[in-house]
């Protein structure tokens, strides 16, 4: 992964093969991406690199992260919850979000309308992280797929080691199981992260 942020601009985020290809993601959304960066910088967040990403924060609390996937480019907010979204204009990511939590595009155009509500959600964003403000953890339950259950079972290092993980480095696991179809497929994930969950890893992290 790219550990500086002019890298995600002019090759990409580095987490797969199309790094530095004109089938990047990135470069397919450059014009749009740097739209978004340059207005993080105008308001004074401060851009760094997470993830292979730029993520921009304040007072070191992460406030926000550029993302660019095939069909759309995203600046997703951390600690969504606090947002108040009065223009109801946040798109939840995907099922296993909890909250609306980001501006997403389809074409670089869309940004220029958006300037100022941009600005508006990300300067909420600040405030809530002068004030040292932090959205209430909701409680989860995670339910863990029957076959990790049954190595767990037979594995006490393992599931000492998974009881260890975070919740979201847990969730990252159950994910990559449960969107295999097959038996076969599912234990053969969890054999092979194994030596990860034992590291203390999540899945998005190997």
């Amino acid at each position: 992964m790219i550990t500086i942020s002019s890298d995600y601009f002019d090759k990409g985020c580095g987490r797969c093969d199309r790094f530095a290809t004109p089938d990047c993601s990135v470069q397919q959304w450059q014009l749009g991406l740097k739209q978004l960066r340059q207005i993080c910088l105008e308001i004074g967040l401060y851009e760094e690199v997470k993830w292979g990403h730029p993520c921009y924060t304040h007072k070191g609390r992460n406030i926000a992260i550029l993302g660019a996937f095939r069909k759309d480019f995203r600046l997703s907010f951390f600690n969504s919850a606090l947002l108040k979204d009065s223009q109801k204009i946040l798109i939840q990511q995907g099922p296993n979000s909890q909250h609306p939590d980001c501006f997403k595009f389809s074409h670089h155009q869309q940004i220029d309308e958006l300037v100022p509500t941009i600005k508006a959600y990300l300067l909420e964003a600040i405030s809530y992280a002068e004030q040292g403000v932090l959205p209430v953890k909701e409680k989860s339950i995670l339910e863990l797929p029957q076959e990790l259950l049954d190595f767990m079972n037979l594995d006490e290092e393992l599931a000492q080691a998974f009881k260890k993980l975070s919740l979201g480095r847990q969730k990252s696991y159950v994910l990559q199981i449960n969107s295999a179809k097959q038996l076969a497929t599912k234990i053969a994930r969890i054999k092979k992260f194994r030596p990860a969950i034992l590291a203390g890893k999540g899945a998005n992290e190997l």
